[in-house]
């Protein structure tokens, strides 16, 4: 409900890996069921290692695919959820800014639990946590109750969202290009089937909301499997060491770069938009007079354009000296989705779905340019730490803030100026972020 999307996550290494270890132009990346370039993993013996390493690819993609639907389905049904718990919209729009929350919080959390743990076992307990919350939540009985069993489903997609991409590197150390478009891939395709799927499938059911929500609860089930033989797997999580040829470097004083700082406001306000849209976009066109079947078919247009511009955006923005050209296109983009559903929700729906899905890919974009801008591996996570943790604090008061509007204007007009007027600050800082320069020069001086 609440995109796109990578603390997406939290996603720390992505940027980095995907620049650094992408085969080259003309380079055929090796075939998944290749294992001579997986290192040594500690838990697995050498002779089960090809078997391992095709679990790990099972269960990456089937996590993937669980990263998004607690909360797109969520939204494709908010009416009937809304009503069966006779929730306010203020108290909706409060829904809608718990997942950023709990990216940020438990996120935050994620590598130190893979240190003591190891990264398979906090996986598979996030994707049992999931599995929990999904089905326990609509039939919690009241407001409270379901909002803390989205909070639970939420937890496992946040430590999940942080250590994605920490096991593609550590099992996957010279295909983390490949590996991170299949996992970036299940991803957006999970986020759209969930939107488009809900609604007929619930009435398929018998057109009862819980049943609706908790049948997603059995594709979270199918991804604890492939991580139960690997929760033994205790090698380091997160990498303190210096990258080879890298002399090491004292702590880098994020905070002293405006270009971090200019990341993080673009991430937060792009994280915004995300969860607005996913939050209540099937709800606009729902209230516009589009079917409910439709609206969630409008919002999973909207979620599955990240799956072929996530490949496009990035390997675009990594050749240009100055990634301000592409905030400026997706921005306005964005301003002619929402001009569209301001005057014409329900006129030109799929175009305003299909506009909002190219601006929603300014996610995409944040991460390419977290790898951009700094010089060092060490200054990359930092840097990827810093611009998504607090960004993701930046988004949470915005998905609230719409609901409220909603319910004391009676309408969308207000709801729908205010995420207008959002993507101006987002297009002045994406220009800031986007300029050729690194985090460790700005620091420095």
């Amino acid at each position: 409900m609440m995109s796109l999307m990578v603390s997406e996550e939290t996603r720390t290494v992505t940027s980095t890996t995907v620049r650094s270890s992408a085969p080259a132009v003309g380079e055929s990346p090796a075939s998944m069921s290749d294992v001579a370039g997986v290192p040594d993993v500690a838990g697995v013996p050498d002779g089960t290692r090809a078997w391992a390493t095709r679990l790990v690819v099972v269960g990456i993609v089937l996590s993937a695919l669980n990263l998004r639907p607690a909360i797109t389905s969520l939204g494709a049904l908010l009416e009937e959820v809304r009503d069966g718990l006779g929730m306010s919209g203020s108290l909706a729009g409060v829904l809608t800014s718990v997942p950023p929350l709990c990216f940020a919080v438990f996120g935050a959390m994620a590598p130190r639990l893979a240190r003591r743990f190891g990264p398979g076992a906090v996986v598979c307990a996030g994707m049992a946590a999931i599995t929990a919350g999904l089905l326990i939540r609509p039939y919690a009985g009241s407001t409270a109750g379901f909002l803390a069993a989205s909070a639970l489903a939420l937890m496992g997609i946040a430590v999940s969202n942080v250590l994605m991409p920490v096991i593609v590197k550590r099992w996957f150390p010279d295909r983390v290009g490949s590996m991170t478009g299949l996992y970036s891939m299940a991803l957006a395709l999970g986020t759209s089937a969930a939107a488009a799927v809900t609604v007929p499938m619930t009435e398929t059911l018998g057109g009862s909301w819980q049943t609706g929500l908790a049948v997603w609860a059995g594709l979270a089930a199918a991804a604890v499997l492939p991580w139960i033989p690997l929760v033994r797997d205790r090698g380091p999580a997160v990498t303190q060491e210096p990258a080879r040829g890298e002399r090491h470097q004292p702590a880098l004083r994020i905070t002293r770069s405006r270009t971090a700082w200019a990341l993080a406001v673009f991430f937060g306000l792009q994280a915004t938009a995300a969860y607005i849209t996913m939050g209540w976009m099937a709800q606009i066109f729902r209230d516009a007079g589009v079917p409910a079947g439709t609206a969630g078919l409008l919002l999973a247009v909207t979620m599955v354009m990240g799956v072929p511009l996530a490949f496009v955006i990035p390997r675009l923005a990594t050749r240009l000296p100055h990634q301000g050209p592409i905030v400026l296109a997706l921005g306005a983009c964005g301003l002619a989705g929402y001009a569209g559903l301001y005057f014409a929700p329900a006129g030109g729906a799929w175009a305003w779905a299909l506009l909002l899905g190219v601006s929603n890919c300014a996610f995409p974009l944040a991460l390419t340019m977290v790898g951009m801008r700094a010089r060092t591996g060490a200054g990359v996570a930092q840097l990827s730490a810093f611009a998504q943790s607090t960004g993701y604090l930046i988004s949470i008061p915005g998905p609230l803030l719409v609901g409220v509007l909603y319910q004391h204007s009676g309408g969308w007009g207000l709801p729908i100026a205010l995420m207008a007027a959002l993507m101006v600050p987002q297009m002045v800082v994406g220009l800031l972020a986007g300029r050729d320069r690194t985090v460790e020069d700005e620091a420095a001086r």
